[in-house]
């Protein structure tokens, strides 16, 4: 039998361990990492460009085709060591979400291939700012209105768009279209199309009417997307308070700046479909059980079948008495 001393060793050995495991070892502590600290250089519109001074947020170039507009840009390197960037011209376009994206190195065809910066590399000292001037040559038969473009900026794994809005001097056109509008659950989705050649700022109203009357109505308001000349999106609306058994008109209208309008119109069904399924069920069941009873009730009613199917008892007596008259004349 074990000693009590031998109890409080072990019980002192245990409480010793116990201590270590709960205590951090010396420069073991987790250390949160800081956070990266921003790129030291940014670029932006020139403090004092053609036509306008500083603040502005992108380019704004306007001229008649065949002239040539000239600005700057400036890269700033706020950090203690130089900077080289890489710079190149490129279209803008909507991606799918309706953000502003630009197109890669070989796929432009619009401001992007007539912008040409005075270097396509610039090394920037230390928290110095560089003004790095810039043209578009617009083509003689460049087609009025608006060709959105950006200046790209890479360096160290980031790139930098600034945007350039340029307009082509000519007559204008603000036309857009809402299309392919469906309806999935509480969401009603639909796509935009810019069907002029006008940057547009579009404004949408949304209504939905069904068997008991109107069940939605949104007043117009504006969208968080500029749809570019030539560009669709595709935006849902979402309408978590859709009805749960109806059959529904729902319709959008859209507007923008110039007289731009478009209106669609899309059916959906709502239908319980988990109620709707059990109640097949039952009814499917109902119809077996009903079926089974039936037949069942024809069989117990029916007559004992005797040895040759489709005879009566009648007919069954005459045909036995038919062979004891036979079998009495061959005896």
């Amino acid at each position: 039998m074990p000693s009590p001393t031998g109890h409080a060793a072990r019980l002192a050995l245990a409480v010793l361990l116990f201590t270590f495991a709960l205590t951090p070892v010396a420069g073991a502590v987790a250390r949160t990492p800081a956070p990266a600290s921003p790129a030291p250089w940014t670029a932006q519109p020139a403090v004092s460009g053609f036509g306008a001074d500083g603040g502005r947020p992108y380019f704004y170039l306007e001229g008649p085709p065949g002239t040539v507009l000239q600005d700057r840009l400036s890269v700033t390197n706020s950090g203690t060591a130089p900077v080289t960037v890489r710079l190149r011209g490129a279209d803008a376009y909507n991606a799918e979400d309706g953000g502003f994206a630009v197109r890669g190195g070989k796929g432009s065809t619009g401001t992007g291939a007539w912008l040409r910066t005075a270097a396509t590399e610039v090394t920037v000292p230390a928290r110095t700012r560089a003004d790095v001037p810039f043209s578009v040559t617009v083509p003689a038969g460049a087609t009025p209105g608006d060709h959105p473009g950006a200046i790209v900026v890479e360096s160290g794994g980031r790139s930098v768009g600034v945007r350039v809005q340029l307009r082509v001097g000519g007559p204008t056109l603000a036309a857009l279209t809402v299309e392919d509008v469906t309806v999935s659950g509480r969401t009603i989705h639909y796509t935009l199309v810019n069907r002029g050649n006008t940057a547009l700022a579009p404004r949408i109203a949304v209504g939905a009417d069904g068997v008991s009357g109107t069940l939605l109505r949104r007043e117009a308001r504006t969208l968080p997307v500029e749809l570019l000349p030539g560009q669709h999106v595709r935006l849902s609306e979402p309408w978590r308070d859709a009805p749960a058994f109806d059959s529904v008109t729902v319709r959008l209208r859209v507007t923008a700046a110039g007289g731009a309008h478009g209106e669609a119109t899309a059916r959906a069904v709502f239908v319980p479909w988990a109620p709707v399924a059990g109640g097949v069920l039952l009814l499917l069941a109902a119809v077996a059980a009903g079926t089974y009873a039936y037949r069942l009730r024809r069989l117990r009613r029916r007559p004992p079948d005797d040895d040759r199917p489709g005879q009566s008892s009648g007919d069954q007596q005459q045909v036995e008495r038919r062979h004891l008259v036979k079998a009495g004349a061959e005896s």
